[in-house]
């Protein structure tokens, strides 16, 4: 005597809502998570306005009600992405070493600042700060490149031009920011500056396959050398942040006007496949 097969568990009502609207509930969890503290720290109750780790921890929990484990092994593949060519490893860590050094050399030469000491810069504690940059959820490269690059831009191409996506992204990623303005974290100008370099990460993101380890060394390369630690205070550190955003600027209009191959369609691996859920 046959019997009919038990029909599939039905998923609960939230869940299926989480699926409809997965990029928003993503965007709102973050901003939740990273920002709850900011009104604590305005009225002087907490030490922090901001946590890195927002993009993270929304990713995780959106990626598990949607997609389950499947998701989790999609999502973890792109975190260890790095057969991409050697030539896309220098372009990640060069390229934001020499955004700094170019910024440099036109802040000494031309407005006079000191000229940084390489000899007398703490490499050991340097190496050691990019390190743990690698692994710490509540630091940028680890907090956010998982969420923004492995999660909610290839969500976003799904549906957009990875042009459209990424403007989509950058202004998200820029307000996202604001917090970190009003508590002296970032200067005013790194608002429109986060914008323009969302770009350069979303071409690097696609022109590796889908990377996300690419977009986290090129955030750890970007973000490692403070200007204090290269010797520029006062007016020499603000000009610092000007050249830096003159050149991010630059570059994010080169590689859209001279590779515009890549901002027409992505590739099949830097697109979300929608899976279904395995508890």
């Amino acid at each position: 005597m046959s019997t009919a097969p038990a029909a599939p568990a039905r998923s609960s009502g939230i869940a299926d809502w989480i699926r409809e609207h997965r990029l928003g509930v993503f965007f709102g969890l973050t901003f939740l998570a990273s920002w709850w503290p900011w009104p604590f720290y305005l009225l002087g109750l907490a030490p922090t306005a901001f946590f890195a780790c927002g993009p993270l921890v929304a990713a995780i929990v959106v990626v598990g009600v949607t997609e389950g484990r499947a998701g989790y092994r999609a999502w973890g593949a792109r975190m260890v992405r790095w057969r991409v060519g050697w030539v896309w490893w220098v372009v990640a860590i060069g390229t934001p070493l020499a955004v700094l050094a170019v910024a440099v050399i036109a802040n000494v030469a031309v407005w006079g600042a000191p000229m940084p000491v390489l000899a007398e810069l703490p490499w050991a504690s340097l190496a050691l700060f990019a390190a743990l940059r690698l692994v710490n959820p509540l630091d940028g490269p680890f907090g956010e490149e998982p969420g923004w690059r492995g999660y909610a831009l290839p969500e976003l191409q799904a549906r957009r031009s990875p042009l459209a996506a990424g403007l989509t992204l950058a202004a998200v990623v820029a307000l996202w920011h604001v917090p970190l303005v009003t508590s002296g974290q970032l200067a005013a100008v790194g608002i429109p500056i986060t914008f323009a370099i969302t770009l350069v990460y979303v071409w690097l993101f696609n022109r590796t396959g889908g990377s996300v380890l690419l977009t986290v060394m090129f955030h750890i390369a970007q973000g490692t050398f403070s200007y204090g630690a290269l010797g520029f205070t006062g007016a020499d550190a603000a000009r610092m942040d000007w050249l830096v955003g003159a050149l991010w600027f630059a570059i994010a209009i080169a590689v859209i006007g001279l590779d515009r191959q890549a901002w027409g369609s992505a590739p099949r691996s830097a697109i979300a496949q929608r899976r279904p859920v395995v508890a």
